[in-house]
């Protein structure tokens, strides 16, 4: 029997959730220094040349390069350091000026100081043949007014603060933090740090999710850990509903007591299940009342993957972002997969490269959807087709962490 038969394939599921939702909007206007991470709502435009006159690129002398034409002493008639206007030059006069002040009208070359040889305190012995503009950073050279610094949709770096706080605005527009609940389902999982009966393991999955949601930029509403009766489920994703999105965690299986996927359809409505994914077969995804809901599978490196794969895409589309292309690499495997499998498997890889520039892809050696090693020691999937067998040294598809969390995290 095909236990794969009926099961969606991810493309087309990941094709299918992002049609489904819509961006939840709002907008806030915070100081740039609160503004790291955040995602820009309205393109900055500046009002200002940058920078905003013709300034020296070096300590030095200013002068015109069609005055001073031969090897003399000319005069050094004006001292000007960064912040001061400068008086206009007359023809033959040379101006001592430092990096960042405005060069005076009537010069249009600058000589570094170390090119040019001071005779007493008036006088200056320049270098010949120098061009016009040599040493000068233009009016408007970095950014010219009207230009567009920095595009809506941009997760904002310190180096765009920089940038923004150059042409002169102290605050900016983003959009409001995307909140998601969080919520674990399972008996046997204990909150680390409390003792552990028979039975019963530390919820990883909780921590896991809140740092990848956390590193991304989003909101978090962290519910714990629900208690596997229908009661609890149901009561936990009412509250969750409140949120713009709910990840939970197991209890999507057809087990007796996973009761989230009834649940959801009692509130909502389940709108595909299960995938032919390995790992990450059952996962879930509806709505609860009005709120996108997406039920990851319990085990910790499914969740991870079905993380990476699944639910950032749609948190991204939901956020408000703009659709993001992946990077898919292709390196040779330092691994062999000879039997085929009906599902698309992505397996925990890390991309080494030997002393001598070969790069291969190495397989974690347990690649059991509950072996959370394997996702803290890689550092991207490779993703193998179905139907495929792999041998060592054939290329293979590799999506790093990197190019998955894009520019969101």
């Amino acid at each position: 029997m095909d236990k794969s038969a009926g099961l969606l394939c991810p493309d087309e599921a990941r094709e299918r959730i992002l049609e489904s939702l819509s961006p939840v909007g709002g907008i806030e206007t915070l100081p740039l220094s609160a503004a790291l991470g955040r995602i820009l709502a309205c393109p900055i435009t500046s009002r200002i040349n940058v920078p905003p006159f013709d300034n020296s690129a070096v300590d030095g002398y200013a002068y015109a390069t069609s005055t001073i034409h031969q090897d003399q002493v000319w005069p050094v008639t004006q001292r000007v350091p960064a912040g001061v206007m400068p008086s206009p030059l007359a023809p033959g006069e040379v101006a001592r000026i430092f990096t960042g002040a405005r060069v005076p009208e009537g010069a249009d070359s600058v000589a570094m100081q170390e090119d040019c040889t001071a005779e007493g305190e008036q006088g200056v012995r320049l270098p010949l043949g120098k061009p016009r503009g040599n040493n000068i950073r233009e009016r408007g050279q970095d950014i010219a007014s009207g230009a567009e610094v920095v595009a809506a949709g941009t997760r904002l770096e310190p180096a765009h603060l920089g940038l923004i706080a150059s042409v002169g605005e102290a605050e900016v527009q983003v959009y409001r933090r995307l909140k998601v609940a969080v919520m674990a389902t399972g008996d046997e999982l204990v909150t680390p740090g409390q003792p552990l009966k028979d039975g019963q393991i530390y919820d990883s999955n909780g921590p896991m999710l809140e740092g990848l949601l956390h590193q991304c930029g989003f909101e978090v509403v962290s519910l714990g850990r629900i208690a596997d009766t229908p009661e609890a489920t149901r009561t936990a994703l009412l509250k969750a509903s409140e949120a713009d999105f709910i990840l939970s965690t197991g209890g999507v299986s057809v087990g007796e007591e996973d009761h989230v996927r009834a649940s959801v359809e009692a509130l909502g409505a389940l709108n595909l299940w299960r995938l032919r994914i390995k790992p990450g077969k059952p996962l879930a995804y509806g709505r609860v009342g009005e709120t996108p809901f997406m039920g990851l599978p319990g085990n910790p490196s499914a969740v991870f993957v079905t993380f990476m794969i699944m639910a950032l895409p749609a948190l991204r589309k939901r956020q408000g972002l703009p659709a993001q292309s992946l990077i898919r690499e292709r390196y040779p495997a330092a691994f062999e997969v000879s039997h085929p499998g009906k599902r698309r498997e992505f397996l925990r890889v890390r991309r080494f490269q030997y002393p001598d520039g070969r790069i291969e892809l190495l397989a974690y050696p347990n690649q059991s959807s509950g072996v959370l090693s394997s996702a803290a020691w890689a550092s991207g999937l490779a993703v193998i087709r179905e139907n495929t067998t792999v041998q060592s040294g054939d290329l293979v598809e590799y999506l790093s962490f990197e190019s998955l969390r894009g520019e969101t995290c």
